[in-house]
């Protein structure tokens, strides 16, 4: 039987029968079987040494049986790794931080406590995951969408709390800006309930953020201070009609007019929903549909011309590879926004983008779609993409998991710097992490990389991009363990250009955190410092985020 590091086996049977005595003896899991469930499906360290893995997990039902397992971890000093649904593949999946912990898994706390369609909210449990929820709805017929990530299988709870995001409005598709109030277990045991939840026969915990005092919700996101137990998360109101238009415009150079009039439409609630980026004429990013398309059936086949041209483009630009674009009518950049709400609204909207964008560059393309009144019609169709609407699916998320393209990838792992929100910044980043490609004999050993020939950001959150480049995962120990040392490398030469990853894998969080160096890591010091008060024992999550308790700071792997 594995153990936790330092407990015995004689205590850790003691341990796992009084578990066994708050949630039944099947919901404990010990057998080699059970634990696979619990290691990380895409660990480049699989099989090997170092890879991070689980001594048991325990499946609780209720906040009070929440409660009771972590006294009885404090009781044997049993380190524990709370889990909602375990999908958070690509940045560790269900492993725990450190290994032999014992992983808390929350998927029977499923249940949606409420969902208000005239106020627009909906309180869920952890094991919630956005297909319950959104059959929930469909079911009772409210008259909400959900915002939902690619996997639609992942948790709302668990995506939010590691600062996962999604496709529609701005005010809603940063998961965890969009929650409002959460209960949490404290390493004691203790409940607390944040906002307006502290106050007895509160009717407006998911309503109200703030309550009185000092905001603490932050202190639970990406962390290992508390267990979630609930969640509240503010919905999009059912709009009338959906739109989608494509802006296009034609010269490398045009690229800064398309960022700036990208951020105006967005910051202005103009064009509120998640900008695409794409150059059609680099063949580089794209509508998902289209990138579901080439995984699926492989590249579309360029003129020969045209692929050599790309390939001898530097930073994504040369005069003939432009001038092949001008006189093929292919565009050098584009992004797609969409609109949410009454039919002549979003039109005139749509219209307005059109006007900002022809101020900027006289000679810019657009194209729109025809406006959606049919939800469930549109994504039959596939004139969609269905996340746009708040319809969960797992489509898109295939681009990254196991399956296709040679050598068979068994996963992936997101590097996934904040960069400026500029055209600078973008050709910037592709010029750095461009000759990391050609500097680093090591990613010339990772096959699939995909930096090449140019990579655009996502433009998830407001005011910023996220330069999400993949590394494959295989079955080939060597090859992961050049995608390893290269990841850390990135992740150095990222920092040394003041680009922090937004979120990250276990096995690269102790060096990502000590990247937000500041002032001698001022602000790993600080959380250490919330940590060893609220967690004297170090039994929560030891290692989450770079987060260690204190004694286990000189031992961390």
């Amino acid at each position: 039987m594995r153990t936790p590091p330092g407990i015995s086996e004689v205590e850790f049977s003691t341990a796992l029968q009084a578990f066994a005595n708050v949630v039944g003896k099947e919901w404990v899991f010990t057998s080699d079987e059970d634990l696979h469930t619990y290691r990380d499906a895409y660990s480049p360290l699989r099989n090997e040494p170092d890879e991070r893995v689980a001594s048991a997990a325990v499946a609780p039902r209720s906040v009070e049986e929440v409660q009771e397992i972590v006294r009885i971890a404090n009781r044997f000093s049993i380190p524990l790794y709370a889990i909602s649904t375990g999908r958070n593949l690509g940045y560790g999946g269900s492993a725990p931080n450190y290994s032999g912990s014992v992983v808390v898994d929350l998927k029977r706390m499923n249940r949606v406590i409420e969902v208000n369609d005239s106020n627009h909210y909906a309180i869920v449990e952890p094991g919630v995951s956005y297909f319950d929820l959104y059959n929930y709805c469909r079911e009772k017929k409210l008259k909400v969408w959900l915002d939902v990530p690619d996997p639609g299988w992942g948790s709302l709870v668990g995506n939010a709390l590691d600062h996962g995001v999604g496709h529609t409005a701005s005010r809603f598709r940063n998961h965890f800006d969009a929650h409002c109030g959460m209960e949490v277990v404290l390493p004691s045991g203790e409940l607390l309930r944040t906002g307006m939840g502290a106050m007895p026969k509160s009717q407006t915990w998911a309503q109200y953020k703030l309550g009185l005092g000092p905001v603490v919700d932050g202190l639970f996101s990406q962390s290992n201070m508390g267990i979630v137990t609930k969640m509240g998360f503010w919905l999009m109101p059912e709009p009338e009609a959906f739109l989608q238009g494509k802006v296009m415009v034609r010269r490398y150079d045009d690229l800064h007019d398309l960022v700036e009039v990208l951020k105006y439409v967005e910051n202005m609630a103009i064009a509120p929903g998640a900008p695409e980026m794409a150059s059609p004429l680099l063949g580089a990013g794209g509508d998902t549909k289209t990138l579901v398309d080439i995984f699926l059936n492989g590249p579309p086949q360029l003129d020969r011309n045209h692929s050599e041209l790309i390939a001898a483009a530097e930073l994504g630009y040369s005069r003939k590879l432009e001038q092949y674009g001008l006189d093929n009518n292919i565009p050098y950049w584009s992004f797609h926004v969409s609109f949410y709400g009454p039919r002549k609204v979003v039109e005139a909207q749509w219209e307005a983008v059109q006007d900002i964008m022809t101020e900027r560059v006289s000679d810019a393309i657009f194209q729109a779609h025809d406006v959606v009144t049919d939800r469930d019609e549109a994504v039959r169709k596939a004139e969609v993409y269905a996340q746009n609407m708040g319809v969960p699916n797992l489509e898109f998320f295939a681009l990254g998991t196991r399956g296709g393209g040679l050598p068979p990838t068994r996963g992936h792992l997101f590097f996934s710097p904040v960069i400026p929100q500029s055209a600078e910044g973008i050709l910037e980043a592709n010029r750095v992490f461009n000759k990391a490609v050609n500097d680093i004999p090591l990613l010339q050993q990772v096959p699939m990389f995909n930096l090449r020939p140019f990579s655009l950001p996502t433009a998830f959150y407001e005011r910023c991009f996220l330069l999400v480049l993949g590394f494959p995962v295989l079955d080939d120990p060597a090859i992961n363990k050049a995608t390893v040392a290269a990841f850390r490398e990135l992740i150095r030469i990222g920092a040394e250009h003041g680009w922090g990853e937004y979120r990250t894998s276990p096995i690269f969080q102790d060096q990502v955190m000590q990247t937000y160096s500041f002032n001698d890591n001022a602000l790993l010091r600080f959380h250490e410092t919330i940590k060893d008060a609220l967690d004297p024992n170090g039994i929560l999550s030891p290692g989450r985020y770079g987060i260690w308790p204190q004694n286990l700071r000189g031992t961390k792997p």
